[in-house]
C-alpha cells in the first residue's frame, strides 16, 4: 500500500490521534520558527554592534586567530589523552584550560590598551602561555613535521593578536609604538642610493648642477683674494665656466627665476660664511627686557623742519616701556617681525629698524638685533649691496628702503658694471 493510502487508512481509523498530532506538529513549526526569529534577530544584532563597525582586517585577524587556537586545543585534547590519562567528562572540561586563559589574558590586554594605552602584564601573559601550550602540544607529536605545525600554530595566534593590538593602539594613541633606526628606506639613503625628500630625478639633478657653480665661484674668489699664481686661476676660471655652462644647458638657469634665486642663495650663503662666527643671535626664551619709561616732550610749533634726515628721524622715536612678556608672547613678536621682514624683501625693498618696530610692536633695540642678523641673508644682502653700488647709500640700519625696479641678479657687488 501506498504511504499516502497508510496515511489515509491511519486516518480513518484514528481521527482522535491524527488531530493531536497535527497540532503538536503545528506547535512545533511555530516554536521552531520563532526559535529561527530569535537566533537571526541575535546574529543581527551581533553583526551591526561587533562586526560592521571593525574593519575587515580585524575580522580577518579574528577568524584567523580563532582557527590556530582551535588548532592549538585540538593538541592539547591529545595531550591530555595521551599523556595525562585525562578521559570521559573530565577530559572535557580540562583539555582546553590553557587557551581560556590566553583568550582571558587577550580580552584583559586589550582593555588595558583602551584605558591605559598599553597592554601590560597581561600582554606578557599571552605570549608566555602560548609558548607554554605550543611547547605541549607538539610534545605529544607523532613526527617532527607535526611538532613543528603544532609548535607554528599557536604563535601564529598570538602574532595576529599582537597585530591586532598595534593596530588599535595607533588608533587610539594616533602614534606607532617604536620607530625602527635601521630599515630598508634609512639604509638606502645612507649608502646614496635613495632621496629622503620627495624631489624628482630632474630637481636633484639640477640641484647638485647649481651647487657645482656656487663651489666653483667660491674656490675662484678665494684664490683671487689669496693672490694664486695665474695659472690656478685659470684653471679655477675654466673649472667654474664649464659648471655654469652645464648649469645653463640641464637646468634652464638662464630663463628658470626660481634656480636663479637659489643659486644666488647658495652663493651668497658660502661667501659670508665667516660672518656666522660674528653673530649675535637673540635667545628666544629670554624674557624682553624692561626698557625705562620715557616721557615725549611737547614740541614747540614750527620746530621741526621738512628737510631733516632720516637719522634725526629715527632719534625722535619714543620707546614706551613694555611689560616682561612670556617665551610664547616673544616667540609671537619675533615671528611677527619676521614675517613683516620677508613681505619687505619680497617686495624688493630693505625696512628700517624702526619699520621693524613700529609694524610689530617690539622695541627699537629688538628690532635693531633681529635687522643686523637678517640683513646678512643672501637675498638682504643683494638688496644692500644694490643699493651701495647704485645710489652710494651705505646700510647703517637707517637708511631709505631703496625699491629695487627690477630683478636684482647681484651677491656681494658682482654685478656687471653699469
Amino acid at each position: 500500500m501506498p504511504p499516502i493510502d497508510q496515511i489515509t487508512a491511519f486516518a480513518s481509523d484514528h481521527p482522535v490521534g491524527t488531530v493531536i498530532i497535527c497540532v503538536v506538529a503545528l506547535v512545533l513549526l511555530g516554536l521552531a520558527y520563532l526559535a529561527l526569529r530569535a537566533v537571526y534577530r541575535a546574529g543581527n544584532r551581533f553583526f551591526h554592534r561587533f562586526v560592521a563597525p571593525r574593519p575587515a582586517e580585524d575580522i580577518l585577524t579574528i577568524v584567523a586567530a580563532s582557527i590556530a587556537t582551535g588548532v592549538s586545543a585540538q593538541g592539547m585534547w591529545r595531550f591530555s589523552g595521551d599523556v595525562l590519562g585525562f578521559d570521559g567528562p573530565l577530559r572535557l572540561l580540562l583539555f582546553a584550560f590553557i587557551e581560556v586563559a590566553v583568550i582571558t589574558s587577550a580580552v584583559r590586554a586589550r582593555r588595558n590598551m583602551r584605558e591605559n594605552y598599553s597592554a601590560g602584564i597581561d600582554g606578557i601573559a599571552v605570549w608566555t602561555l602560548t609558548g607554554l601550550s605550543a611547547v605541549l602540544s607538539s610534545m605529544d607529536a607523532r613526527s617532527l613535521a607535526e611538532a613543528v605545525f603544532r609548535l607554528a600554530a599557536p604563535l601564529v595566534a598570538a602574532w595576529l593578536w599582537e597585530r591586532g593590538m598595534a593596530i588599535e593602539r595607533h588608533r587610539i594613541t594616533g602614534r606607532a609604538r617604536i620607530n625602527w633606526r635601521i630599515t630598508p628606506e634609512r639604509m638606502l639613503v645612507r649608502v646614496g642610493l635613495a632621496e629622503a625628500s620627495d624631489r624628482t630625478a630632474s630637481e636633484v639633478d639640477a640641484h647638485r648642477r647649481l651647487t657645482r657653480v656656487a663651489l666653483a665661484a667660491k674656490r675662484a674668489r678665494a684664490l683671487r683674494e689669496a693672490g694664486a699664481s695665474d695659472r690656478r686661476m685659470r684653471a679655477a676660471l675654466t673649472k667654474l665656466d664649464r659648471a655654469m655652462d652645464q648649469a645653463v644647458e640641464h637646468t634652464g638657469l638662464a630663463v628658470d627665476a626660481g634656480r636663479q634665486e637659489a643659486l644666488l642663495s647658495q652663493i651668497g650663503a658660502l661667501y659670508n660664511t665667516s660672518a656666522l662666527i660674528d653673530l649675535s643671535p637673540p635667545v628666544p626664551w629670554a624674557p624682553e627686557p624692561e626698557a625705562p619709561r620715557a616721557s615725549p616732550a611737547l614740541p614747540a610749533a614750527g620746530s621741526y623742519d621738512e628737510d631733516e634726515d632720516e637719522d634725526e628721524e629715527e632719534a625722535e622715536v619714543v620707546e614706551t616701556a613694555l611689560p616682561v612678556v612670556d617665551t610664547a608672547q616673544r616667540a609671537a613678536l619675533m615671528r611677527a617681525a619676521r614675517e613683516y621682514w620677508d613681505k619687505q624683501i619680497e617686495r624688493k625693498f630693505v625696512p628700517r629698524a624702526s619699520d621693524i618696530a613700529h609694524e610689530t610692536g617690539i622695541t627699537l633695540a629688538t628690532a635693531r638685533e633681529y635687522r643686523a642678523l637678517w640683513k646678512l641673508e643672501p637675498r638682504a644682502h643683494a638688496l644692500i649691496e644694490a643699493a651701495y653700488n647704485e645710489h652710494g647709500i651705505i646700510d647703517t640700519g637707517t637708511f631709505p628702503a631703496i625699491e629695487t625696479p627690477e630683478r636684482v641678479l647681484t651677491v656681494n657687488g658682482s654685478s656687471p658694471a653699469p
